[in-house]
């Protein structure tokens, strides 16, 4: 039998359930129904069983789910106990907010370095790392190996940028270019991050408010 492939509006889910169980945690909370966390979360409990019946369910029937127990399993599913090596490209504005206030080691990930092409902030630090001229970035990738590329570079170079880090062996990108990626390569995953769409999405709604 083939392996199962969950729909991408689960997998989106998946943090949400991550984030609001370690709430949960931190209010003491040991056991919870898929109806309580469906009405706290805002969904409905046959949702919450359907997402979690993709991996196989984890509650038992009369008596919900463990708190710390379920958190630890779809940690485990997202891989935030993995050690995943990122860099950054692009050590502008938005990088360094991402490379400072992203907590990367949380959600399975480690920052191993910054790159960016401009001389007048090469060798400054963000995030306690030392921004790298993008002519290192070759003999790094070659030395460190990492596997994902946190993009935050004019929309204009985003796409031959991926084509040179895919031939140096990175494998996801995190992209905030505003330029979504083409990539032909089936083992590349690209999340493309726009967040002007957010606010539009936002700006539809209030707008949709004020007609009704």
């Amino acid at each position: 039998m083939g392996k199962q492939v969950i729909s991408t509006p689960v997998i989106r889910r998946l943090p949400r359930y991550y984030r609001f169980l370690g709430e949960l945690e931190q209010e003491g909370l040991e056991r919870i129904s898929s109806r309580e966390l469906a009405l706290r979360m805002g969904f409905s409990a046959s949702q919450i069983r359907q997402d979690f019946n993709c991996f196989g369910g984890f509650g038992q029937q009369g008596y919900g789910y463990q708190v710390v127990e379920l958190r630890k399993i779809i940690g485990d599913i997202l891989g935030v106990h993995e050690n995943t090596g990122v860099i950054l490209i692009g050590a502008g504005n938005l990088g360094k907010t991402i490379a400072s206030h992203v907590d990367f080691q949380k959600r399975g990930c480690k920052l191993i370095a910054v790159f960016d092409d401009n001389p007048l902030i090469q060798g400054t630090s963000t995030a306690g790392l030392t921004i790298m001229p993008m002519e290192s970035l070759e003999s790094f990738c070659k030395q460190h190996c990492p596997q994902v590329a946190v993009l935050c570079i004019p929309k204009n170079a985003a796409q031959q940028l991926a084509d040179r880090l895919i031939n140096l062996g990175i494998s996801g990108f995190w992209n905030f270019s505003h330029f979504d990626l083409k990539i032909n390569n089936p083992d590349v995953i690209v999340e493309n991050v726009h967040l002007g769409d957010s606010l539009m999405t936002l700006a539809y709604c209030m707008h949709r408010k004020e007609e009704n």
